[in-house]
């Protein structure tokens, strides 16, 4: 038995046993990895250099690609070298670390998700205040509250954390620090205290669920009442990839928590956090690219500029 004070370092949740299915399991997310450096890297560069796309929708959509790369780079990297390395190990104060980002971009990701529904409902619900609405200054406050609300309350929970009396051993049944995880070796009931601020992000983030649900009711109804069916099918393909994102952002995370303890087990918890933490950051570039020709225009236009070196993707859209 240990206590917080003489524990340096813990030990992770290992991808594998052998030593080949390590290394195939740190090339598999070396892949993974670097797709969602180049996806979100070039959404990131495309909207900040094509002035045609410097529009509210599309600020938001480059701060999630921010937050993707943050989450996505918070847990892989480490896992990767670990399997390279054939260790399980982590610093106290990297783990801190990681409990500290990992919530914060996940969580700063859950608001800029609600921020961009009500964005999609005011295009579509409100067109005429749109501009009054959304103008480049209430962007800019709405996402800096979600950034720096977030940092705040990251900090207040990783502090927690970390200040329980740990005397249940230094071994975590996940691949990378996870307060849940975390909570499990505490040996005081001060983790009650964790354990409550956790409740309350979880009626938080409800309060945020219904926010969208309520967003898309809304959006639905003003959708159907379109009179022709091209405009329907436009409105709806402004939707579509965020709602998909959405879609897959809640149904990972509320699976990976709410599923029923009688299906847990070390290999599916592993499998799960993947899904939530690993996925959605590669993915969601495309699905933005996906069905967004203004975005593939303008990725083709920095390809293009960049190998080409042609003046066309600078080039102001009044030229």
């Amino acid at each position: 038995m240990s206590n917080s004070s003489s524990i340096t370092q813990f030990l992770l949740l290992a991808f594998a046993d052998t030593r080949e299915l390590q290394l195939l399991h740190f090339w598999l997310f070396l892949g993974i990895y670097l797709a969602a450096l180049l996806g979100n890297g070039l959404i990131i560069t495309a909207i900040a250099c094509d002035h045609r796309l410097h529009t509210p929708m599309y600020f938001f959509l480059l701060n999630l690609a921010i937050l993707d790369l943050g989450s996505i780079s918070t847990t892989l990297p480490k896992a990767m070298a670990n399997s390279l390395w054939d260790t399980t190990a982590i610093s106290y104060s990297g783990c801190a670390a990681q409990v500290f980002f990992f919530f914060f971009f996940i969580s700063t990701e859950y608001c800029l998700l609600t921020i961009m529904a009500y964005d999609r409902y005011v295009a579509i619900c409100k067109p005429l205040h749109y501009g009054t609405l959304l103008g480049s200054r209430a962007c800019v406050h709405m996402a800096a509250a979600a950034w720096g609300s977030v940092f705040f309350y990251a900090l207040l929970h990783t502090v927690n954390t970390f200040s329980l009396p740990l005397c249940q051993g230094n071994v975590l049944d996940q691949f990378f620090c996870e307060v849940p995880q975390i909570l499990k070796l505490s040996c005081s009931n001060l983790y009650l205290r964790e354990a409550g601020l956790l409740v309350i992000s979880v009626c938080l983030g409800f309060g945020l669920f219904v926010f969208i649900v309520v967003s898309y009711v809304q959006i639905f109804r003003a959708v159907m009442r379109i009179p022709s069916e091209q405009g329907r099918h436009k409105a709806f393909s402004t939707c579509l990839p965020h709602l998909a994102v959405v879609s897959l952002f809640l149904s990972t995370v509320m699976f990976a928590y709410l599923k029923p303890p009688s299906i847990s087990s070390p290999s599916l918890n592993l499998v799960v956090a993947v899904l939530y933490s690993v996925v959605p950051p590669a993915v969601n570039p495309v699905i933005y690219s996906m069905r967004n020709q203004e975005l593939k225009e303008a990725i083709r236009r920095l390809i293009s500029w960049t190998f080409f070196k042609s003046d066309k993707f600078a080039a102001s859209p009044h030229q």
